[in-house]
């Protein structure tokens, strides 16, 4: 059975068989097209009303300086995670802690050194 596919008002596709189509009557068909564009006219003036309602939310936030707030503190995460992510804060991150196991692996075999075990193994070598 062949198929058809049409868009809808949303941009994503629906598919329908031709028979379906093929069984609408011309009234029909008519009537569902008057129906889809007023629809679809309905979703642009929502959409509208939605930004308006957005921009004066906005004018809102703004005088009560909620804007500058969120926007620093936005800025601030930001800055914060792009540094974490720098080569120059991981390489100095695993510095760090190459340096730390180094210290302590330098210490473990300094107290190995003085343990009376390598003492007398050291001793035996001789």
């Amino acid at each position: 059975m062949p198929h058809a596919r049409t868009e809808t008002s949303v941009g994503t596709y629906e598919s329908h068989s031709t028979s379906e189509l093929e069984d609408l009557t011309e009234p029909e068909q008519r009537e569902l097209k008057a129906k889809l564009t007023k629809l679809e006219a309905e979703i642009v003036t929502l959409r509208h009303v939605l930004a308006a309602k957005e921009r004066r939310c906005g004018e809102l936030k703004r005088k009560l300086g909620l804007m500058a707030l969120v926007g620093l503190r936005q800025n601030l995460s930001k800055s914060w995670l792009d540094v974490q992510v720098s080569n120059a804060y991981v390489k100095q991150k695993t510095s760090a802690a190459l340096s730390t196991m180094g210290t302590l692996i330098c210490r473990k075999l300094g107290g190995v050194k003085k343990s009376a075990a390598f003492r007398s193994f050291e001793g035996n070598s001789k």
